[in-house]
């Protein structure tokens, strides 16, 4: 008998592309109606699919649930990593650059699909503990940016914390914002959400 033959790569392309839809879509009904309101029917409904097939992918709505959060938290915050990595200049330029970003990934890509990580207590104890923890590597990078602007004397802060929770916040509301306008629209509301945030690194020097 012959070795069986791994998958082709078109093969593989065709499932990965496969799981993302999955994920994608599971990932937007989790956000809209929270973890205990949605079942495998409810994705597979959203794909129009039926819930066997799902099983060929993910054994429960547990692993499906964990890898939502897994693959949408680590893309995202990639996507951020990456862009910081290729931008150079003072804080200023790399925190507005940082907030642009995240605002357009979350009104253009993943608008419902944000609030998996802004309600983890709808969640159980693993996926809800792997929640934070992205959540505090996204937050470093905001963090790290602030803290080396008031190390240059670029920004004043009534506190770090405080800002952040403001940013976060605000920048969690741009999807509602923003997402029904039409393209060109958008692309001016998300430059002046950019802009309106940054005006919380400068609270110390407004009215100077």
């Amino acid at each position: 008998m012959g070795a069986v033959k791994p998958p082709s790569e078109r093969v593989q392309r065709k499932r990965g592309k496969r799981i993302q839809e999955i994920l994608t879509a599971a990932a937007e009904l989790f956000g809209e109606r929270g973890y205990d309101a949605v079942s495998l029917e409810h994705v597979a409904e959203r794909l129009d699919v039926t819930k066997g097939s799902l099983y060929y992918y993910f054994s429960s709505k547990d692993e499906l649930g964990t890898a939502a959060i897994e693959t949408l938290g680590d893309e995202w915050t990639a996507r951020l990593e990456h862009l910081l990595e290729r931008t150079e200049g003072t804080p200023e330029v790399r925190l507005r650059a940082l907030i642009h970003e995240h605002v357009t990934v979350a009104v253009n890509d993943y608008p419902a699909a944000l609030r998996l990580f802004l309600m983890p207590r709808e969640w159980p104890s693993a996926q809800r503990e792997r929640i934070k923890e992205l959540r505090l590597r996204h937050d470093a990078l905001f963090r790290a940016l602030i803290e080396e602007g008031l190390a240059s004397g670029e920004f004043a802060v009534t506190s770090v914390d405080t800002v952040l929770q403001c940013m976060h916040a605000a920048m969690s509301q741009a999807p509602t914002w923003c997402g029904e306008l039409p393209p060109a629209a958008r692309g001016k509301a998300v430059d002046e959400v950019a802009d309106t945030l940054m005006a919380l690194v400068h609270i110390g020097q407004l009215g100077r």
